[in-house]
């Protein structure tokens, strides 16, 4: 995967590399965008130059990139056009489609080679600005781009294809130049965006489709940018000015997947109303987070023992905010999962509970937290080593913003605040000193051990011992079937509920 994704980045270059660099003429326009390339690592070779003042037409243009694993990717382009408006602006001529080719250096698995072809017929990009500040206005009524040829690790083409197609593209952004720092603000949106792919098993065992599409997508970034030899140390890339702020939003999302084996086919359909993503760096933290509102899955196949499963929920989320370079001071962090309203299809909850003892409710989990900590190493420097059990950092403080677990008509729910002394390590045996106070609050949870024994999931030996637990932790609460156990950890001791256990 990092190797895809190493010669993907090699095809955005060159993506971006085709208006990076424009200014007022198109002769500077032309100079600007070959310099660009060549600084981000890539090699030009160009057939022939045209210039007629007022334009200047590039033929049989082939761009080079190769990383550092061995890996490489060619594209060529049989024309470029550089056009002045007159107006200050140049128009940037793309050809209708051009091939991208793709080599992967030896692995265990994954493709040898691929080859694309991008088309994008009545594509226009529009530079405008000065060498130091350009801006860009991008429109591709279609854009399609379609996967030709895969081969394996031993050379021999797959029967594989694929194609990704977007509609209504429309793009912007402005690129500011200085020094060896490139500095992008851009935006983009897509109407539609339909991604299939196909293929068979080399030894005729197996097939299979997908298709995934979404709508209304919307996309951003802003950051400034180093040159590849510093990209290649994160670490020393964000002490040097790196950053990088990107969001992508969606629509409607369909996924359609067909497998067919030996035992049988497989279908899964899945549907979303909405959901994106955001990755944000800089010298002082890092933030990644997904979300996903109004999904249903259902998958059937030969191993599945009814005709169907359903899954739905209507919101999950992940998010983690953290420092990334080393610090002597604590920083911010946060740390958010979450699923809510989590369904499953009757005939799931039939294998184990045909009766309908346990509730049918909807399911939420929620892990929310926000602290401070900091990093004792460069955990992003490739030359930093971490023993096993040698923690690279100081956790300081923590706060239980929300916690819940609510399923099968049992509900448990925390919160509460602690901090931590790294001078001590030893009262609890090798972790930081607490100090603070949690809650806990529990709810029905007596009448689920209750039906969980009659349907024969928990023994009446295991539910005594639970119980015995509950009852050392927890005391009772404002309503019937209720606990509240309240966590304390001060004076070195661990408390519950006023009773000091340690």
């Amino acid at each position: 995967m990092s190797r895809a994704l190493t010669c993907s980045s090699a095809i955005g270059l060159v993506f971006l590399a085709t208006g990076a660099c424009a200014d007022v003429t198109p002769q500077e326009v032309w100079a600007s965008w070959q310099a660009m390339m060549t600084s981000a690592g890539q090699e030009l070779t160009v057939g022939n130059t045209a210039d007629s003042g007022q334009a200047v037409e590039v033929s049989d243009l082939a761009v080079t990139y190769k990383d550092q694993l061995g890996g490489s990717a060619l594209l060529t382009f049989d024309k470029l056009v550089f056009k002045d408006n007159g107006d200050g602006t140049v128009t940037v001529t793309m050809p209708d489609s051009y091939p991208i080719q793709m080599a992967f250096p030896k692995q265990d698995d994954g493709p040898g080679s691929i080859k694309l072809t991008v088309s994008q017929p009545g594509a226009a990009i529009i530079a405008g600005g000065s060498a130091t500040e350009t801006s860009y206005k991008i429109t591709a009524p279609e854009t399609k781009i379609t996967l030709d040829e895969v081969t394996g690790q031993d050379g021999k083409v797959l029967e594989t294809t694929g194609d990704l197609a977007l509609s209504g593209l429309e793009g912007s952004y402005l690129v500011t130049k200085t020094g060896e720092t490139m500095g992008l603000d851009s935006a983009f949106a897509a109407k539609s965006a339909v991604l299939t792919i196909a293929g068979k098993e080399a030894d005729g065992s197996g097939d299979g489709k997908v298709k995934i599409s979404f709508a209304d997508l919307n996309g951003a970034t802003k950051g400034n940018f180093l040159n590849p030899e510093l990209m290649a140390n994160m670490a020393l890339a964000l002490n040097s000015g790196f950053t990088m702020d990107t969001s992508l939003s969606f629509g409607t999302m369909a996924m359609d997947v067909d497998i067919t084996e030996a035992s049988g086919p497989t279908k899964l359909v899945a549907n979303a109303t909405g959901g994106g993503l955001v990755l944000a760096m800089n010298k002082d933290r890092m933030n990644y987070g997904t979300s996903l509102t109004g999904a249903k899955f259902t998958m059937s196949g030969a191993e599945i023992p009814f005709p169907q499963v359903e899954v739905a929920f209507a919101e999950s989320g992940f998010n983690v905010l953290m420092p990334v370079t080393k610090s002597d001071s604590p920083q911010d962090f946060a740390f958010l999962t979450k699923v809510v309203d989590f369904t499953v299809s009757e005939d799931v909850w039939g294998l184990f509970d045909p009766a309908g003892s346990l509730s049918r409710e909807p399911a939420t989990f929620i892990v929310d937290l926000k602290g401070t900590g900091f990093w004792t190493k460069d955990i992003m420097d490739p030359e930093v080593q971490t023993d096993a059990g040698d923690l690279p950092g100081e956790l300081h403080s923590l706060d239980l913003t929300q916690v819940l677990a609510k399923a099968a008509g049992a509900e448990v729910a925390a919160t509460g605040a602690l901090t931590f002394d790294n001078t001590d390590m030893q009262t609890f045996g090798g972790v930081p000193r607490p100090d603070g106070k949690v809650t806990v609050n529990i709810k029905g949870v007596t009448k689920l051990v209750d039906n969980l024994i009659a349907l024969g999931i928990v023994s009446e030996d295991d539910a005594m011992g639970f119980r015995m637990g509950l009852a050392m932790f927890a005391k009772p609460g404002a309503g019937p079937d209720e606990l509240v156990s309240e966590i304390e950890f001060k004076e070195g001791g661990f408390f519950a509920n006023g009773m000091r256990m340690q």
